[in-house]
C-alpha cells in the first residue's frame, strides 16, 4: 500500500463521516460535538497518526527480539558478522 493510497482511504473515511453528519442533520439530529470542524480535525489526526503507527509496526517487525526463533536468527547473524 502506497502513501497516496493510504491518504485516499483516510479521505474516504472523512467523506463517510461527512455523509453521516448530513444524514443526521436531515432527520433533525444535531450533535454539537459532531460538526464539520470536528470531522476535519479527526481526519487530520488520522493523517498524522496512521503513518506513525505504520513506522512503529515496521520497527517492531524488524527487531529480532520477538520470538526464540528470531533470537536464534539474530545470534547467527552476529556470528557471521552480518549484524
Amino acid at each position: 500500500m502506497t502513501a497516496d493510497k493510504l491518504k485516499q482511504y483516510i479521505a474516504l473515511f472523512g467523506g463517510l463521516l461527512s455523509a453521516i453528519l448530513l444524514f443526521l442533520q436531515s432527520i433533525g439530529i444535531n450533535l454539537t460535538w459532531f460538526n464539520n470542524n470536528s470531522i476535519n480535525s479527526f481526519v487530520e489526526v488520522l493523517f498524522a497518526a496512521v503513518p506513525f503507527v505504520l513506522v512503529i509496526y515496521g520497527i517492531y517487525k524488524n527487531t529480532y527480539i520477538m520470538s526464540e526463533h528470531a533470537k536464534a536468527q539474530e545470534d547467527l547473524l552476529k556470528k557471521k558478522g552480518m549484524k
